[in-house]
């Protein structure tokens, strides 16, 4: 009941709290979406990058959070932003590359390629290709990455706090060093609150282009299958 109290005691607290996570989150993973989509893109049609981007995305996300906060710190001071939302949101932007991209390039290669000869049979040019066939039915795949990594950061974002960044790992920071269970609770629920609304939001999107892709495609899907049928 302390909790619950100290909960609706500062909601305002917490809902701008809470906005402050979400603009960090939301303008890494938008900047990560315009990066890494076309890379993604990119590796798939040359198959012989796909190791080594998805090796040193992955790298990347071996380094812990703290730990490369840390390393930014000092560069990111040579231009007066070492302290702020700055840092978080370039820890939160390359945390989100790898299933960003990988999911991109998996969905890309997944395509039948029955389909793309389908479409170029139709005389479509490559990039009428890939708006027309490709991205429609890769869409689903790379939303989930895109989910992935909106979910997996959301979290990472709470550590914002320690670089004063804010957000909602501020109510986890003072509970830690205020001994007081009330703030760490609320702030650990919140986060965990917000994953899941950000999920479920996410998979209803994934679900709808699931089903508007194929509907998109559709043209190409049909002279695919009049072509495979004996």
């Amino acid at each position: 009941m302390d909790i619950l109290s100290y909960a609706l005691d500062n909601l305002d607290v917490i809902l701008a709290l809470t906005g402050e996570h979400v603009a960090i989150v939301l303008t890494a993973v938008g900047g990560a979406i315009l990066t890494g989509v076309p890379l993604g893109l990119a590796i798939a049609q040359r198959p012989v990058l796909a190791g080594p981007v998805l090796g040193v995305a992955g790298v990347v996300t071996t380094i812990p959070s703290i730990a490369l906060f840390g390393l930014m710190l000092p560069i990111l001071a040579l231009v007066g932003q070492g302290i702020g939302p700055v840092p978080a949101i370039i820890a939160v932007f390359l945390y989100a590359h790898l299933p960003i991209v990988r999911n991109t390039y998996t969905a890309m290669v997944g395509v039948d390629p029955a389909l793309r000869e389908a479409a170029r049979g139709m005389g479509m040019t490559r990039r009428q290709r890939l708006r027309q066939v490709e991205l429609p039915l890769a869409t689903p795949v790379i939303l989930a990455g895109v989910r992935t990594a909106v979910v997996t950061n959301i979290g990472v974002a709470a550590i914002a706090t320690y670089v004063g960044g804010g957000g909602l790992g501020t109510l986890i920071s003072r509970g830690i060093s205020q001994s007081d269970p009330r703030q760490l609770v609320t702030g650990a629920v919140a986060v965990s609150l917000l994953a899941i609304i950000a999920d479920l939001g996410l998979l209803m999107l994934q679900r709808r282009l699931a089903r508007r892709g194929p509907a998109r495609a559709a043209p190409v899907l049909t002279r695919a299958a009049a072509v495979a049928t004996p």
